[in-house]
């Protein structure tokens, strides 16, 4: 039996005999109609009208075969085109074929073909054809299947997109899916019969109903996701176990169709509550397009986004500098395969190396730079302090430095929301790197010593970004637990990937020089509830445990994007505020950096330390052995 399945799995029939099965129905369309019509109707078809008609029946259906390719598809994969394509051929087969017997008629000829016979027996020819496709499809299935056990599932909406979400399921034999009803909100839906069952409400009868039926899944439609995540439906579906899905958008589908890789569980990202970001992509497009682009830190996740998302701006050059060899390799790849136009220089790359920095600037000699590079885990920066002084302070001074020898238009740095009030390490060595480059900008506009426009943005985590909470904690679950939370009560800003680059492009666009750029986080979320919420969704929450670790080292409960001491303006973007923030006089804040880095190669973590407080008086250390050396209190607001 194995060895038939794979063998009909091979094997396709010839076009050419697809065709003569198809002329084969035909001519037994004619004459099983022709044999009905003779013993009941008053007047015989004579033979030689036959010999007249059929062949130009034949001969016309042929040519409209070949036109629409009735018979190039293979059989047992038919679809409702292919089946649409054989009701057009014989249309018009045998609408041509009628007309022309008309021709002959009014040339004197006395044909007994009329109108009724020709409809019968293009009805049964059609009927015959279209059944030959059916019946090879599901004879093939019925042969070739494995038996599985069909899931029962429910569809979100009533509309279009959720018909047609469950017209694919049940035309396909990829999934094992088995549509059982449909929930919608609007009243007049409620009750309905929608492609052969029920659409039910949003009530608590609901609930019986996906309980009595075995409900597994419910699927949702990508225009109802925003409405998903706003119901308290989500977490009562979740209570019961039920999991959720999502396909891509109608318009990414395949043809009528959506395909496997098409439809994914619905993740922790698609629920978070995010408001859509409007973003001015003329005005980018505008400042890009034929401009020389750096991006450091370009194998990183942010940076790495930023790349895709210039490289559509069609810029002259890209130029990605990392020190991560395989993703910057893999990007680079990406990028000509995307962007085939776009030149991409992927350069490895230490950006404390001033000399190999220089060379790299006097080749690509950019106009935007997007300073992306630094290290960026808490932990790992209050053990290792004077790597973090070297990347993330000297590597941004040798950038910003580098940007105004060579005329650079601007210089986007990413900071962070860390650089607030810092509590540890890598915070604050991001808030000495943002008060670098902003009073860099304001001796080069007053001493008219340069052009470059320095530009800060500050954010917090971004979702799915290299070593960030959420893919931690996706991998605790699917390994059964437990899944480790710092502090029941810590919070977090977060973002996606997309939207956090999205800004970052255009508050470059738009700032001027000086500026420290904030933005609209949305809610903070309490990363406990995130937990929970992750382990409802994977469906085993009665078997995964929390646990509670302690805040690391220079950890802090909440984040903030600005200290008390400052307050914002707002832009034309509501997502997009401009930070008051206290200047720093350059030559001090130069003489004070550069001893700073200079004292860092000595090694000595708690001199560093205190002074990187002397130089950031806000920087109290948190759960750090570096509490010792804070020097009066905190500033307070």
């Amino acid at each position: 039996m194995k060895d038939l399945k794979k063998k009909l799995a091979r094997r396709v029939l010839p076009r050419v005999f697809v065709l003569f099965i198809d002329m084969l129905i035909l001519a037994f369309s004619v004459f099983t109609i022709l044999l009905l019509w003779n013993s009941h109707a008053a007047v015989d078809i004579p033979l030689n009208e036959l010999l007249v008609v059929f062949p130009t029946l034949l001969f016309f259906n042929i040519v409209f075969f070949i036109f629409f390719k009735t018979f190039s598809g293979v059989l047992r994969f038919s679809s409702i085109g292919d089946l649409s394509k054989i009701v057009y051929s014989l249309t018009f087969g045998y609408t041509i074929t009628y007309l022309f017997v008309k021709l002959l008629a009014l040339s004197g000829s006395s044909l007994q073909f009329k109108l009724p016979l020709f409809f019968l027996i293009y009805t049964l020819n059609v009927v015959l054809m279209v059944l030959s496709r059916i019946v090879v499809k599901e004879a093939f299935d019925l042969l070739t299947d494995q038996p599985r056990e069909s899931l029962n599932v429910f569809v979100y909406g009533a509309r279009v997109p959720s018909i047609r979400i469950a017209k694919s399921l049940k035309g396909s034999s990829d999934f094992n899916f088995k549509v059982k009803g449909f929930i919608s909100h609007e009243e007049s839906m409620i009750g309905k019969n929608v492609l052969g069952v029920e659409v039910y409400g949003t009530d608590d009868y609901l609930f019986k109903v996906l309980k009595r039926k075995d409900i597994k899944k419910i699927i949702v439609p990508p225009y109802k996701l925003e409405e998903m995540k706003n119901s308290q439906l989500l977490d009562r579906f979740l209570d019961i176990s039920i999991s959720l899905m999502t396909t891509m958008p109608l318009s990414e589908w395949s043809g009528d169709k959506f395909t496997k890789d098409q439809i994914k569980d619905i993740e922790i990202e698609d629920l978070l509550p995010r408001k859509q970001i409007n973003i001015d992509m003329h005005g980018i497009a505008a400042n890009l397009q034929g401009k020389r682009v750096m991006i450091t830190g370009a194998a990183g996740s942010i940076g790495s986004e930023i790349a895709r998302q210039v490289a559509a701006f069609n810029p002259y050059c890209l130029t990605l500098i990392d020190q991560a060899e395989t993703p910057l390799h893999s990007l680079r790849l990406e990028i000509k395969s995307k962007w085939r136009d776009v030149k991409a220089h992927a350069i490895l790359a230490d950006i404390a190396n001033a000399s190999r920095l220089e060379k790299i600037f006097i080749e690509a000699k950019p106009d935007y730079i997007y300073h992306a590079a630094a290290y960026k885990h808490v932990p790992m920066m209050e053990e290792n302090v004077s790597e973090a002084i070297q990347t993330n302070i000297q590597g941004t001074k040798n950038l910003a430095d580098l940007a105004v020898k060579y005329n650079a238009t601007k210089f986007v740095m990413i900071s962070t929301d860390k650089a607030v009030n810092p509590t540890n390490v890598m915070g604050c060595s991001k808030r000495i790197s943002e008060i670098y480059v902003q009073a860099l900008d304001r001796q080069i506009k007053d001493k008219k010593t340069g052009s470059v426009q320095f530009i800060t943005t500050r954010f917090g985590n971004v979702l799915g970004s290299n070593g960030s909470v959420i893919p931690l904690f996706k991998e605790q679950i699917k390994n059964g637990g437990p899944v480790t939370v710092t502090h029941p009560d810590i919070i977090r800003y977060f973002m996606t990937i997309p939207e956090a680059c999205q800004l970052v492009l255009e508050a470059g666009s738009m700032g001027e020089g000086g500026e420290i750029f904030i933005f609209d986080m949305g809610e903070p979320v309490k990363i406990l509830d995130l937990v929970k919420r992750m382990i409802r969704l994977s469906g085993v929450q009665n078997k995964i445990e929390i646990e509670f670790c302690g805040l690391r080292n220079g950890e802090k409960l909440y984040e903030e994007l600005l200290n008390c001491a400052e307050h914002t303006k707002p832009t034309y973007n509501d997502k997009i505020m401009v930070a008051n923030v206290r200047e720093y006089e350059y030559e001090s804040i130069n003489k004070d950096i550069t001893e700073l880095i200079v004292n860092s190669f000595s090694y000595d973590d708690m001199a560093n330390v205190a002074a990187m407080k002397a130089i950031v008086p806000e920087f109290k250390s948190v759960n750090s052995p570096f509490e010792r050396v804070d020097v009066g209190n905190r500033v307070r607001c």
